[in-house]
């Protein structure tokens, strides 16, 4: 099941697409919901991120591929850094390179997990029983504030447009085996899978769950593969005029255009 959030006539929604139609949800999508009668086209209505989440959580390096190309050892536990909850944008939305820090903004395609409802302390055989659903995310990232200028990764990763994600929340899906890419301008950048993942999933939410409090919402960004622009030769960043793409087996392909504040 696809869920969306969406925007018509000045008013935000949820919704279920299907076949084609996208079914508006009646209820609260974290607690009890009914799909009702209302339809609408994807044409006719504007696709935000499909949720404004209470907290982005995100994990560093860890595919095993992407800790490699950095130089980095594999860690023994997953590395946990925070996202501000202003840096969500959504499908086909801007990304907005910052007048701040303009010249060294990388991409970096994710796996998202949504959150479903409370989790705390829950052990990897529970996790899926708190997971709404996953969506694509894009972990862009700052490089010369993250490494350089502020050696620690809050700035440099939270700038605002700087985690788009959609285009929608897909509830059916097993995410240990899927390839998993970037594409920018056409050409793919990242390629890889989600077997190369040091931490698979249910052990990520779990150790988060471990670490503090996982609400209804809540997006943890599962890490990145091998090929991020920082480590490519020559180095490849994003600039005004780009497109970026991020594309997972079976969820979709999340796209934003790069602008400049």
């Amino acid at each position: 099941m696809k869920i969306l959030r969406f925007k018509k006539d000045e008013r935000i929604n949820y919704g279920i697409y299907e076949n084609g139609i996208l079914k508006e949800i009646k209820g609260d999508l974290f607690k009890e919901f009914k799909i009702s009668n209302n339809t609408f086209n994807l044409d006719d209505v504007e696709i935000l991120s499909p949720v404004e989440p209470p907290n982005i959580i995100a994990i560093g390096l860890n595919y095993q591929n992407h800790a490699t190309e950095t130089g980095h050892e594999f860690p023994e536990r997953p590395v946990i850094f925070l996202k501000a909850t202003t840096s969500i944008t959504g499908p086909g939305s801007n990304i907005i390179i910052p007048a701040q820090a303009p010249d060294y903004v990388d991409y970096e395609a994710e796996l998202a997990v949504i959150i479903g409802k409370k989790a705390k302390n829950i052990e990897a055989a529970e996790v899926d029983d708190y997971i709404l659903g996953y969506t694509c995310a894009n972990d862009i990232s700052a490089r010369d504030c993250q490494l350089e200028i502020d050696q620690q990764w809050a700035r440099g990763k939270s700038f605002d447009t700087f985690c788009p994600i959609g285009p929608w929340i897909e509830t059916e899906l097993e995410p240990d085996n899927l390839r998993i890419a970037s594409i920018l301008n056409g050409e793919i950048m990242q390629e890889s899978n989600t077997a190369d993942m040091i931490f698979d999933i249910r052990a990520i939410v779990s150790y988060c769950s471990k670490n503090m409090t996982l609400l209804p919402g809540t997006v943890i960004l599962s890490g990145t593969p091998e090929g991020v622009g920082m480590a490519r030769e020559p180095e490849v960043y994003l600039k005004p005029g780009d497109r970026i793409e991020v594309e997972i087996e079976g969820i979709g392909r999340l796209s934003n255009d790069i602008v400049a504040e």
